[in-house]
């Protein structure tokens, strides 16, 4: 069985977009993938009510118990290996990792972010773009490294900039094809795995 853990630290569209994939297209019976747990730094993430919903095993580790970042890496490490994980899946996850975790998942690591890398690394991409005077926006899947938002690509969207838009309209536009490319590229990775 190849185990999927997904983290998450709010509303978890993006996680409920690969679990939605999973049931519709049945990874259990084509790759014997599942998703066997949704992990969270934050107790009042609402993505943890629909996973449980789901039936998903579910767990918090609060960022705010531990006094190092490394400290909560190797909690969260300890909640993911509880599953022996077969992809790490990052789903809104707002936490930079250590390079201890990264290294501990490496090959199973992954991540969306929310423009087109290598460009706008880390937060406010939407509006970066607009500010650059960026004709086009989109969404990067990516393998996870110790660099911030700079692992290897493995499928990207694009999506035009509008006249008119702004930071909250053009992630809504960029957020749909988020939920197309993720669930497609974990796919391919499990199809890779078979």
């Amino acid at each position: 069985m190849k185990n999927i853990v997904i983290l998450i630290s709010g509303t978890g569209s993006n996680m409920a977009a690969v679990v939605k994939s999973a049931r519709r297209e049945g990874w259990l019976e084509k790759f014997d993938a599942r998703v066997a747990a949704v992990i969270s730094n934050k107790a009042d993430a609402a993505g943890l009510r629909f996973a449980q919903e789901q039936g998903i095993d579910t767990a918090v580790v609060d960022h705010k118990a531990y006094g190092a970042r490394d400290e909560f890496d190797a909690a969260m490490a300890a909640a993911i290996d509880r599953y022996e994980p077969a992809l790490v899946v990052l789903a809104g996850f707002m936490r930079i990792l250590t390079p201890g975790f990264v290294r501990h998942y490496e090959g199973r690591l992954v991540n969306i972010h929310p423009s087109l890398l290598p460009a706008f690394a880390g937060l406010h991409t939407h509006q970066r773009a607009l500010d650059a005077g960026c004709r086009f926006a989109g969404a990067t899947v990516h393998r996870v490294t110790a660099d911030l938002d700079h692992g290897p690509i493995l499928a990207q969207a694009v999506v035009p900039v509008l006249p008119g838009d702004s930071a909250d309209t053009l992630a809504a536009r960029v957020l749909t094809q988020e939920h197309r490319i993720y669930p497609e590229t974990i796919a391919r990775l499990l199809a890779n795995r078979a």
